[in-house]
């Protein structure tokens, strides 16, 4: 199955992952109070999943490795889901946390991140994919 190219997609989560994980890796203390509290060694995950992040952005780009890094980064969003969900339940007890203005498209939009990981990786063209002439 061949499938489409997709440049735009690519750049642009490439950009967003590369954005967060320089942020994970320079800035791990304000994800730090978002780790759940069964994560072992919580600053040295944080700083990894920035160095994950960026190497997903870089490998995005790179046509022999971009399948690998779609399916990586897709599997990442999927692993920090926890995280996310940890973010929500400790701001949404609280009047000084984002609301839910910001955690419910948040956690509602992770498979979006998935799908979209796959996407960029041209590992699915669903649902852009064109339809074979029915015979």
């Amino acid at each position: 199955m061949q499938h489409l190219d997709h440049p735009l997609s690519r750049a642009l989560l490439s950009a967003a992952y590369g954005a967060a994980g320089i942020l994970h890796v320079t800035r791990a203390d304000i994800f730090l109070r978002i780790m759940p509290p069964w994560v072992p060694f919580p600053r040295e995950t944080v700083i990894a999943t920035g160095l994950c992040e960026m190497a997903g952005a870089i490998g995005l780009m790179i046509p022999r490795t971009r399948r690998l890094a779609g399916v990586m980064l897709a599997l990442y969003a999927l692993c920090v889901w926890p995280a996310n969900v940890q973010h929500a339940i400790n701001d949404l007890g609280t009047d000084t946390g984002l609301g839910w203005w910001y955690h419910v498209p948040r956690l509602l939009a992770q498979p979006l991140i998935i799908w979209w990981a796959l996407h960029a990786g041209g590992v699915t063209d669903w649902p852009f994919r064109p339809r074979r002439p029915q015979r």
